[in-house]
């Protein structure tokens, strides 16, 4: 079982990106927990432990570039991942207007 975490950096400000809606479910749509980012951009989401599956984040990339006046591309940013027995798991997310990236963080 795991312990799940994300930061989210606003790559084009070179800072965190706080305020962010982010939602986290099982890939047949089941909804597990949601949150929002912290003035460091990190949030801790779930139960302290995931079950082994199919997992997704769904981060609100449209609203937060829109409450800076910020024109983007993707309303949302949505990263599917597999827990295997991790005790945790750091899902990051570097974010522009037009862009976005991620990568098993540790």
């Amino acid at each position: 079982m795991t312990h799940l975490t994300t930061h989210i950096l606003d790559a084009t400000a070179g800072t965190p990106a706080t305020g962010v809606a982010v939602a986290l479910a099982r890939l047949d749509g089941t909804p597990v927990a949601e949150g929002t980012t912290d003035g460091d951009g990190r949030l801790a989401l779930g139960p302290d432990r995931l079950d082994d599956g199919d997992y997704a984040l769904t981060f609100g990339t449209g609203a937060y570039f829109r409450a800076r006046g910020v024109a983007s591309f993707h309303p949302i940013a949505t990263v599917a991942f597999t827990v295997s027995g991790e005790a945790h798991l750091h899902v990051p997310l570097l974010l522009s207007p037009f862009a976005y990236s991620t990568y098993r963080g540790s």
